[in-house]
């Protein structure tokens, strides 16, 4: 019995920890702020990332993370596991030449099999740099156009591709918001240069990496870290020995930053004892950025996170730090929109939400409807 609380308190302090780290105990001042303390942000929802971002800020609406994005506070481009995220500027550039060659390798087949060559590809870098050079922007479908009236086909997902593979090597990234789910594309260089104390060393990358990763995600694992970034182990590795006294190992397997804390400058003067409920975003980083997630949500429960695992992640309701349901909405209907959440186990009170929700609804401008349980 005894041994069953000491771990029960463990996990409660684990919990405790990553929810500060994340931001998530007192929130950030700014929507930067967010993003420089979690470093990168899955965001191929362009939507849902806004609220990852959103529920750190308390009080914050979707137009201040739109106008951190026009500001170029943080960039949105392919930087690790193949997917979109917001990622701090400095970063970017540092991040892709690391995880570039790997991505590259890995959607060898892929392209090929799209018929993506050299000379498809120098083509498709041509026209792209004639299209969006001097400060211009495309939308995806004007880009692929672009590309169709160069002789270039687009049919199926050849456009995305070769998007991305732009991205990837560093040529376009996300500019201007176009709409609340899209973004247009913008020369990386014309739209975030490069800072004179961007890391070029790849040992020096590791370590403001995992360093970064820890004081955002921490306390964290070697194997989370690399699961986070689709890094090798090997490299993830290389990154502990890189960061040498700025991690500090906390028992056998977990780190954190060494200056980590949970009430750093850039963190707002919100109560931490008033947002032990946490109504997330799909793909939110509390879930998303741990190789291991059995410390906030067992097995059989991560499966009605990602029902039928097929990639795509429910939006969470979190209690003291535990995923304990998912939770849907309803078309806005006269200025509200309702709720409705579906609980792990018998007896959540949706009601305990209500704040979370309430700051969800007024993050998206709208009135928060009904909130109910879903039936049986």
């Amino acid at each position: 019995m005894t041994t069953d609380a000491a771990a029960e308190r463990s996990l409660r302090a684990l919990r405790a920890a990553r929810l500060a780290a994340q931001g998530l105990g007192e929130g950030f001042a700014a929507p930067a702020d967010a993003v420089q303390r979690l470093v990168c942000v899955q965001a191929q929802d362009l939507a849902a990332a806004k609220w990852v971002l959103g529920a750190r800020v308390p009080g914050s609406v979707e137009a201040a993370v739109d106008e951190a994005i026009e500001a170029r506070s943080f960039v949105r481009s392919w930087p690790m596991r193949g997917t979109l995220h917001f990622v701090a500027p400095g970063m970017l550039r540092p991040i892709l030449r690391l995880t570039s060659a790997r991505l590259m390798q890995a959607a060898a087949k892929r392209h090929r099999d799209e018929g993506i060559d050299v000379e498809v590809h120098a083509t498709a870098r041509a026209v792209a740099i004639r299209e969006l050079e001097g400060g211009g922007s495309a939308s995806r479908d004007e880009l692929q156009a672009a590309w169709t009236a160069a002789g270039i086909s687009t049919e199926g997902q050849r456009g995305y591709h070769l998007i991305w593979r732009l991205a990837v090597e560093g040529l376009l990234c996300c500019g201007p918001v176009e709409t609340r789910a899209r973004q247009r594309f913008v020369l990386l260089d014309e739209w975030s240069p490069a800072a004179s104390d961007e890391p070029d060393d790849a040992d020096e990358t590791l370590a403001r990496l995992f360093v970064g990763y820890l004081r955002g995600h921490g306390p964290a694992t070697v194997r989370d870290f690399a699961w986070w970034t689709g890094l090798t182990l090997t490299q993830a590795r290389t990154a502990v020995g890189a960061a040498g006294d700025s991690v500090v190992g906390i028992d056998d397997d977990r780190f954190v930053a060494a200056a980590a804390s949970g009430t750093d400058a850039g963190a707002s003067g919100a109560s931490g004892a008033s947002r032990r409920r946490h109504v997330l975003a799909p793909f939110d980083e509390y879930y998303l950025g741990y190789g291991d997630r059995s410390a906030y949500c067992s097995p059989d429960d991560s499966l009605r996170v990602v029902p039928g695992k097929n990639g795509l992640f429910l939006p969470i309701l979190v209690s003291d730090g535990e995923v304990v349901g998912t939770w849907r909405r309803s078309p806005e209907r006269r200025g509200t929109t309702a709720i409705e959440v579906s609980p792990f186990a018998i007896g959540l009170d949706p009601e305990e939400f209500r704040p979370s929700f309430e700051a969800w609804a007024g993050f998206w401008s709208t009135g928060l409807g009904d909130l109910a349980v879903a039936g049986p």
